[in-house]
């Protein structure tokens, strides 16, 4: 079972390689989301109101303005981060059956001894590594900015469980979800167009937590944090079983004769 995932992931990771446009993808997407991130640092102190820092954060109504909005954006970049494996699995996870069944490369494999949950997970966790590793390296690259622009004083107030819960837990937990409902739009869908649409699903929900601690509706805690890591990954198992049932093994072959 291991030996044939493993298969799985070399083949794709291969194919990854031998892409120069797909590593390129998963660097341009970090660095753009950090870009954007450090630029709102920059805006939100010279256009919006310095109260909402009190309600949106209300440990940090000791700060000035300035520093009251940079701990703002450190506060969200343990959401805002998990947007990068939701859009690079848009791209890679939604491609990832199509293109093989338009290059007829899908029908050996699929003639293996490898079962279909096997393919699947192998293909998951082809493109959630990755994706995950971009993310883990941009959060890495952001604090390493953020101490080179003297916000390290902040770092008491975000650097905590809660931040470590959702670095390490909820993460992990989004890019497998994202790759694994791409995986099934790409497993029904006749072309990459109609794949994506089923994918962006995923970046829905990471928008909603930014808006419930941006508008001060709720502040995340150690337990929320754990409790929604859970639930994502409950979802997980979900999908994964969805995709192995939705997965039309023998009528892929005929199809695509």
């Amino acid at each position: 079972m291991r030996y044939r995932i493993t298969n799985v992931l070399r083949m794709e990771w291969a194919g990854m390689a031998r892409t120069p446009s797909s590593l390129l993808f998963l660097v341009v997407i970090p660095i753009i989301l950090i870009g954007q991130a450090l630029l709102l640092s920059w805006l939100l102190p010279r256009y919006v109101n310095p109260s909402l820092i009190a309600v949106t954060i209300p440990q940090g109504s000791n700060l000035d303005a300035t520093d009251g909005f940079r701990l703002l954006i450190l506060s969200q970049f343990q959401f805002f981060v998990l947007l990068i494996p939701a859009m690079i699995a848009n791209v890679f996870a939604t491609q990832s059956i199509v293109e093989e069944k338009m290059n007829r490369t899908l029908e050996p494999l699929l003639a293996t001894p490898v079962r279909t949950w096997e393919l699947l997970v192998g293909k998951i966790f082809a493109g959630a590594v990755p994706a995950l590793a971009a993310a883990w390296a941009s959060t890495g690259l952001f604090i390493l900015l953020a101490t080179l622009l003297g916000w390290r004083s902040l770092f008491p107030y975000v650097l905590n469980a809660t931040w470590a819960i959702s670095l390490f837990v909820l993460m992990p937990a989004v890019s497998l979800l994202s790759f694994a409902v791409g995986v099934i739009g790409s497993s029904r869908a006749r072309d990459a167009k109609g794949a994506q649409g089923l994918a962006v699903l995923v970046v829905l929900p990471i928008f909603a937590l930014i808006f419930l601690q941006v508008s001060g509706l709720m502040w995340f805690t150690p337990l929320s944090t754990t409790l929604l890591s859970l639930g994502f990954i409950a979802i997980d198992v979900l999908m994964v079983r969805i995709a192995v049932r939705l997965f039309a093994r023998e009528s892929i072959v005929i199809r695509w004769r």
